[in-house]
């Protein structure tokens, strides 16, 4: 037969009343080495001895003893109280140094620029800090998986989560090999993208993304065909590098590629811009040091380095 275990409300009140006047064996100096006077630690144990249902001293004008439930208590409460104080310590310097293991879901675009620059002088500035890096472009629910925050473009971050921005606004731009180019009449406007090969991108909810595109003020979708599905923009940069036909990526993440020739970008008219990049997490009081030791270490790399203005995310 299923049981239902509860905790009672005030279940451990008057324990390290009991345990200090089973320390001292007097009521008088267990109140002075806790600050309170000796009518509040006898209602105290008296409150405790209720609930046990048994007497837990005995007291005479002289002196006080413990009873053998008092004896019994003492043996298994003493060492739990310690452990829950030594618990709580150990909490606490999480709150007060960066100090233990920082879980962070990334995408897998945002690693080499933004996280693979700076993590051997993290380790070394924040020894005490254990960095574990679930590189993943699924969404995931960081407190449902034990994440202590998430790395994403901004515009896929829930609204009723805390968004740290990482970097400012970028395009995201349509891009092709030159001997991709070579074969083919390059595309002045987004309907001639239906005659072109388009490498495309699946959605964490399992469908193919369009492309989006903007004319001035106007917003547009264009449904693409091509030869690739992928689930993350380093496949389709590389897949665009070898010819197989244009992707749509994070202008940061084909920068190099543009720079060397690798790529071209077409229909840079229409290009949208995306929010950035943002670490988020669920609440402002869960800031902890850790936390925001990253964050101000990865802003003071890019100041100091100039990693560049923009920095690939995940999409959608």
């Amino acid at each position: 037969m299923k049981q239902n275990f509860t905790v009672r409300h005030g279940a451990l009140d008057g324990v390290e009343a009991f345990l200090r006047v089973a320390e001292f064996r007097s009521f008088r100096r267990a109140a002075a080495e806790l600050g309170v006077t000796p009518s509040a630690i006898s209602q105290a144990v008296r409150a405790l001895e209720e609930r046990v249902g048994a007497p837990l001293f005995i007291r005479t004008t002289r002196s006080v003893g413990l009873t053998e439930a008092g004896e019994r208590f003492l043996s298994r409460a003493r060492p739990a109280f310690e452990e829950l104080v030594a618990a709580g310590a150990l909490a606490r310097e999480l709150a007060q140094r960066p100090a233990g293991r920082l879980r962070l879901s990334v995408p897998r675009g945002v690693l080499p620029i933004l996280l693979e620059p700076i993590l051997a002088s993290f380790a070394t500035a924040y020894p005490e800090i254990e960095l574990e890096i679930a590189a993943s472009e699924a969404l995931v629910d960081l407190a449902a998986e034990g994440f202590d925050a998430g790395i994403r473009m901004g515009q896929y971050i829930a609204a009723d989560m805390v968004a740290v921005r990482l970097t400012p606004p970028f395009r995201m731009i349509v891009v092709g090999s030159p001997s991709y180019l070579a074969d083919r009449t390059p595309p002045k406007q987004p309907e001639d993208l239906r005659q072109q090969a388009c490498l495309r991108w699946r959605r964490s909810n399992g469908a193919v993304a369009p492309w989006s595109l903007t004319d001035g003020n106007r917003e547009l979708e264009v449904v693409v065909s091509g030869p690739l599905i992928a689930n993350d923009f380093p496949t389709m940069l590389n897949a665009a590098i070898e010819g197989m036909g244009l992707a749509q990526l994070p202008g940061p993440m084909a920068r190099a590629a543009l720079d060397d020739g690798r790529l071209v970008e077409v229909l840079d008219r229409f290009a949208p811009t995306a929010p950035g990049v943002f670490l988020y997490y669920p609440d402002r009081r869960q800031v902890l040091p850790k936390l925001r030791a990253l964050v101000d270490h990865i802003k003071n790399r890019q100041e100091s380095d100039a990693l560049g203005p923009d920095l690939p995310g995940h999409a959608r």
